[in-house]
């Protein structure tokens, strides 16, 4: 079975961290975000990955090539333009003649995809979207499920047929706190309503077609760990779901002198903190450096950022 990871994302809001690498590329306890996507695939039952590449592509095919040691079949096809989540995929269209998987490569993925598959199976659907509850879901677009395909929404459904979006509702608009988790089991029939050679989106263009055109979406509430890396704290977050607590991370090399402190943050490859300093919630790219008795607090430091002895700083983003 094809999984296609779609990898094409600039991530400008995790900026400086992607000033030096693509957002799928940003290293969290020692992987790449991409590989958790990946993971999950691999579990469910696919043997052939695709992913779709387009800002510093050349990082992520090299690193995609190193999955062959590990047995990965996977091969990468880089965009000329940007075609869009749905467009991207569109150009796979040759190799995609049976049910296939698709998952956004720049989120935490540890999902159940093969409850995803099997649910898209014993429904019939034409595409089955993977979903996650949240608390407040007016940050999200909102999926509202009805037990058949021509059924009211029902707000208690975890599972059934998608009859309904909105993107961040105000909260007495939420008919749902069930949301899109970027994953997607497809079949090919769905994929023949994405246009060739136009750029066109899963959520904004073919799901609204399809509900249009009385297609079958399918929808599964799934079990595990799902983050939208879209903001550096989400990185935290994740992190801290991961490890089972606020700990912090050092990457291959990160160094933390004794007498400095260094809280809830994540350190990439051979970042520095010297003596008395402070470190908390914060993010330290790549060769790094906070010098003796400075503080960070919710800062990011970009790949060989500087900081200097008993600077402080707060709410900061800097690169180098």
């Amino acid at each position: 079975m094809h999984g296609v990871i779609m990898a094409g994302g600039r991530g400008t809001r995790l900026q400086p961290l992607t000033d030096d690498r693509p957002k799928p590329m940003v290293p969290l306890l020692g992987r790449p975000v991409i590989d958790y996507v990946k993971d999950a695939m691999l579990r469910a039952g696919v043997n052939d990955l695709v992913v779709t590449t387009g800002y510093r592509g050349e990082d992520l095919e090299a690193h995609v090539n190193t999955w062959a040691a590990n047995g990965v079949r996977a091969r990468v096809n880089r965009e000329a333009t940007p075609m869009g989540t749905a467009g991207s995929v569109r150009l796979l269209a040759d190799v995609l003649q049976s049910t296939f998987l698709v998952g956004s490569g720049d989120g935490i993925n540890t999902l159940d995809l093969e409850a995803l598959l099997a649910h898209h199976r014993d429904t019939g659907a034409a595409l089955t979207i993977g979903l996650v509850e949240v608390e407040d879901p007016s940050s999200f677009g909102i999926v509202g499920l009805g037990a058949s395909n021509s059924a009211e929404v029902d707000g208690d459904l975890r599972r059934g047929f998608v009859r309904r979006f909105a993107e961040k509702p105000a909260p007495e608009d939420a008919f749902s706190r069930l949301i899109n988790a970027g994953v997607y089991v497809i079949e090919p029939e769905a994929l023949a309503m994405v246009p060739p050679a136009t750029k066109y989106d899963f959520s904004r263009d073919l799901f609204p077609a399809m509900l249009e055109a009385g297609l079958p979406i399918a929808g599964l509430m799934l079990e595990g760990l799902w983050f939208d890396i879209g903001e550096p704290h989400h990185l935290l977050d994740a992190q801290a779901a991961l490890l089972g607590g606020s700990d912090a991370f050092l990457h291959a090399g990160a160094s933390v002198d004794p007498s400095a402190s260094v809280h809830a943050s994540l350190l990439m490859d051979d970042a520095r903190v010297d003596a008395g300093a402070s470190v908390v919630s914060s993010i330290l790219g790549a060769n790094a450096v906070v010098e003796e008795g400075a503080i960070l607090e919710r800062c990011v430091l970009g790949d060989g950022a500087h900081v200097a002895k008993g600077e402080r700083l707060v709410d900061a983003r800097r690169a180098a």
